[in-house]
């Protein structure tokens, strides 16, 4: 009798045992995933480095420094040289060492898609290769197609700007990078019942050619607010321009313009933001370095329990 408890004993320690190492394979499967969405919810805070143009030309290199100084971690950029492979006059190599040097990334750039509109589709294609060569040297993700050229802006142009998109999409996917499209007011401009803004988001593949959102030129001229766009196309607003508008609708720091960015934030997993960038064209208050260091302030007082 005693050697039947014993045996049965030691069964039930062999399925208690079986049950916890289930268990515990099983969370080690799922801990990675956990840990991957938590990490998701991580946000750099970005700067599109348009914003500091004029000390960029004048000191690329410094400039940089001040930024990481400030507590900005992401960058967009804006330039690019495709003949000799260079940003800021910087080779796109020399140019990601000083980034690393200053724990900078950079997720996306501004590049010159726009003037190729118009050219031999061949033409943009070369361009976009060149393009996808700077992207790859920075460790970009994204390429953004950030303008329209005055002439560009008709209904018929924004229908051929949506083949471009799709064209180019295709063959910056296959370089394992992403296109996307950045906004400015244009594409909101009526024209007789037709949005140019709507045929970018409808005659495009969202597999191919996702949206960068400029939050101050949608508050500026769309008929829609930002959450009734984002609820049009779920998911695939996957970059944020964050600038703020004064009472004479101009560009101004974070924080001291009209815009109230905490009724748009808790709209960042609807929406399908992955990166953010401050952004103040102009209209600095004193100098662009001060201009980012008190939006930056803002976001880490305002923002911040979204983004972390």
């Amino acid at each position: 009798m005693k050697n039947h408890n014993s045996k049965k004993q030691s069964s039930i320690h062999r399925r208690d045992f079986i049950k916890q190492t289930t268990l515990l394979t099983s969370s080690a499967i799922l801990m990675p995933s956990i840990f991957e969405s938590m990490a998701k919810k991580k946000y750099k805070m970005g700067l599109q480095l348009f914003t500091m143009r004029a000390d960029m030309a004048k000191d690329a290199v410094g400039s940089l420094k001040k930024i990481a100084a400030i507590g900005y971690e992401d960058l967009e950029t804006y330039g690019y040289n495709p003949d000799q492979n260079k940003y800021y006059g910087l080779n796109a190599k020399d140019f990601k060492k000083v980034l690393e040097d200053n724990n900078l990334t950079t997720s996306t750039g501004h590049y010159d898609l726009f003037l190729y509109l118009d050219k031999p589709v061949d033409s943009l294609k070369k361009y976009v290769d060149q393009c996808i060569t700077g992207a790859h040297a920075l460790d970009q993700k994204y390429i953004t197609w950030p303008w329209l050229d005055p002439q560009s802006r008709t209904i018929e142009k924004f229908k051929l700007v949506a083949e471009r998109l799709n064209t180019i999409g295709e063959q910056i996917k296959k370089a394992n990078l992403q296109l996307a499209y950045h906004n400015h007011d244009f594409e909101f401009i009526d024209h007789d019942g037709k949005i140019g803004y709507d045929i970018i988001m409808n005659d495009t593949d969202p597999a191919l050619v996702k949206l960068q959102m400029d939050l101050f030129w949608v508050a500026h001229s769309s008929k829609r607010s930002h959450h009734e766009l984002f609820q049009l196309q779920p998911g695939r607003f996957v970059m944020w321009h964050i600038k703020d508008m004064d009472t004479d609708k101009k560009y101004t720091e974070l924080g001291n313009g009209t815009i109230d960015f905490t009724k748009i934030m808790p709209y960042i997993d609807l929406a399908g933001m992955q990166y953010y960038f401050v952004e103040q064209g102009d209209y600095f208050k004193t100098s662009p370095f001060q201009s980012i260091t008190d939006s930056a302030a803002y976001v880490k007082k305002n923002l911040i329990k979204w983004l972390e």
